[in-house]
């Protein structure tokens, strides 16, 4: 009893001291935000067609659509093309702010807010992908993703050394001006009625609007420590919680997969693969879906090891190694799916879902070389600039300039 006891203790702690798998929530942010943001970068001169006024799927079929179904989109507020405009700009905006980790608490509600409005008002524009990223948007509001490898940490850990060093640290401006503009907008929209589909997404957005202020008048407080330390507490639970669900979120999609396509005749006699390879629509490479269908062991090789892979994911995260293995399979199998059949966003979501489950020394290892990386080209850039002239050698034509 005693034994059992110590290590609940032990696993509340944990839960509760720290925000797990700070490297882990670090490259989804990253993963899920460029690519959300590659994505709407290379639909840029389609996004009328796609998302907006030129579109097929009009603005009133949206309208009824999310009436029924009570989904949330921004864009259903106004039928206007500057509405339009401005909001995939923002859009634009806040995917690059979350990439980059600046006011990463901010950038993660905007972040939700476009992927939901956009994917929301046209709701056939998808390839699968889409759906990894409707969840994970949600997800990552309540995760501390910028910790590390973002420009919230360096501010965080250049006060941190102003303050050891005994310097006064000037307070932060910045996430005043963003919690008043966020709240002026959401009392804006609640007043004109625009939050007339649901309850969740409003809900949601004033509370995280009341603890983002909650939190800043607390962080401008020095003394006294305790509403840091309970609060910190509620955001680690709340962090790890998230990451443990992204976690069981990306089994879920492998096991139901696999056993979904277990049932499927095409599956079991090792054909499936053939099939999308001849497909016009997935078939950006003709010659090299060709090349890789000609041998029909191979095709039954990568069908049955899809199926086996897939499956048995859930089942080896007891097993460091063997998931590990599990791990470059599967993002090697996205990967060809990005070049073969022409899905390059559905695979790096579903590599950026993968990503949770890399080890933290290979994550860490991966930083410290892309550390090094910048650094050489920074130094070799400020080594290629010229050395600035002399005023008589910059100035033809004045005396001593011979």
């Amino acid at each position: 009893m005693n034994r059992l006891s110590l290590t609940l203790s032990r696993g509340i702690a944990r839960v509760t001291e720290a925000a797990l798998g700070p490297y882990q929530s670090a490259v989804i942010r990253i993963g899920f935000a460029g690519t959300w943001l590659l994505f709407l970068l290379r639909e840029f001169p389609h996004r009328r067609e796609l998302y907006g006024p030129s579109g097929p799927w009009g603005w009133q079929l949206a309208k009824d659509l999310t009436a029924d179904n009570h989904a949330f989109s921004a864009l259903l507020w106004s039928d206007g093309r500057a509405w339009f405009e401005c909001f995939y700009l923002l859009a634009v905006l806040a995917s690059a702010a979350l990439l980059l980790g600046w006011r990463t608490r901010t950038a993660s509600v905007l972040f939700m807010v476009g992927v939901l409005s956009l994917q929301n008002r046209s709701v056939f524009m998808g390839d699968g992908g889409d759906n990894v990223l409707h969840l994970m948007s949600f997800y990552l509001l309540f995760t501390r993703c910028g910790r590390v490898w973002s420009l919230d940490a360096r501010r965080t850990a250049r006060h941190e050394a102003a303050r050891a060093r005994g310097e006064r640290v000037s307070a932060d401006r910045v996430g005043p001006v963003l919690w008043a503009v966020f709240g002026l907008a959401l009392v804006t929209v609640t007043l004109t009625g625009r939050f007339d589909n649901g309850w969740l997404i409003p809900a949601l957005l004033w509370t995280v609007w009341v603890v983002l202020g909650v939190w800043g008048l607390v962080e401008r407080r020095t003394k006294p420590a305790e509403p840091r330390i309970l609060l910190d507490v509620i955001a680690n639970v709340l962090h790890n919680g998230a990451l443990f669900v992204i976690m069981a979120e990306a089994c879920l999609i492998y096991a139901t997969a696999g056993w979904y396509k277990i049932q499927g005749s095409r599956w079991q006699d090792g054909t499936a693969v053939y099939y999308p390879l001849h497909l016009h629509y997935f078939s950006p490479w003709p010659g090299l879906a060709d090349l890789m269908s000609t041998s029909g062991t191979i095709m039954m090789l990568v069908t049955y090891g899809t199926v086996m892979v897939q499956v048995a994911f859930p089942f080896t995260l007891f097993n460091r190694r063997v998931k590990n293995v599990l791990l470059v399979l599967m993002m090697t199998e996205h990967a060809v799916i990005a070049v073969v059949l022409g899905l390059p966003f559905f695979s790096l979501a579903m590599i950026t879902a993968d990503a949770v489950f890399l080890p933290t020394s290979f994550l860490r290892r991966l930083g410290d070389l892309a550390a090094r990386a910048r650094g050489r080209i920074i130094r070799r850039g400020v080594l290629d600039v010229p050395p600035p002239r002399s005023p008589e050698e910059s100035t033809p034509g004045r005396v001593g300039a011979a």
